[in-house]
């Protein structure tokens, strides 16, 4: 069986927080199930234990960060949605490390959600939902409209993009979390341009340098300031094929 690393020095100083004994014995649970749903749908092409650990498990983890300083069960629960959560990324390793917040895996392909349903049994994971629907749909549902304290969207488009998909699914105050490679004082000054249209405002750009290859990684944070008018997000397709400028 292929083994996660497991050096909590890793964990400790790129993150301030490592993983328990038992947390780290979950991962590789996870990893397993992944790696075995994965036979039947295309959810991952990252499988090496090393590439798995930083590309999917610290990638995840980093994005929230500030959070996990205050990981115990005394923190406050959180309602979240993985928009676009793909192979369950960052939305799985988030739901292990948090069992108290509630984490809803938004996707549009039913077949990879499905996957991911059953890997979450094979886990124990039992603080998730799934919302096999698109983003511009359930931002329209009352039920799921400005009702999310944090929102993460990992690898799903451009900035624009991803901030129409995830401000109306915020309530006041609650906070987006786009994770981002690169980033460029371009992409900074549209983004900003069209914040306050959605009701946003940013945050902080926050920078992270990832522990095995050295690459550049960064969270762009954006908070919910006011409400977002009713027309956004806009019809499916549009906000990927037409981001606002």
């Amino acid at each position: 069986m292929n083994q996660l690393p497991t050096s909590s020095d890793r964990w400790q100083s790129t993150l301030h927080w490592q993983p328990t004994d038992d947390q780290q014995e979950r991962f590789q649970t996870l990893y397993d199930a992944i790696l075995l749903a994965n036979q039947q749908v295309n959810l991952t092409r990252i499988t090496s234990p090393a590439d798995f650990w930083e590309k999917h498990l610290w990638d995840s983890l980093q994005g929230v960060a500030p959070w996990l300083r205050e990981a115990g069960a005394s923190a406050p629960g959180l309602r979240v949605v993985d928009i676009g959560t793909g192979g369950g990324f960052p939305g799985l390793p988030v739901a292990l490390v948090f069992p108290h917040w509630a984490i809803a895996l938004l996707d549009a392909t039913r077949k990879k959600l499905a996957a991911l349903e059953t890997v979450c049994e094979r886990v124990g994971i039992d603080n998730v939902s799934f919302l096999p629907q698109r983003a511009e749909q359930v931002a329209h549902q009352p039920l799921h409209r400005e009702a999310y304290d944090l929102a993460l969207l990992r690898a799903v488009g451009p900035v624009n993009t991803c901030a129409e998909y995830a401000l109306p699914l915020l309530k006041l105050g609650g906070q987006a979390v786009l994770y981002r490679g690169q980033w460029t004082a371009a992409e900074e000054a549209g983004l900003t341009a069209i914040l306050q249209r959605l009701g946003g405002q940013l945050s902080e750009v926050r920078s992270q340098v990832t522990p095995l290859t050295q690459g550049v990684r960064h969270n762009v944070v954006l908070t919910k300031a006011e409400r977002t008018p009713d027309q956004f997000p806009r019809l499916p397709g549009i906000p990927a094929k037409t981001p606002l400028v």
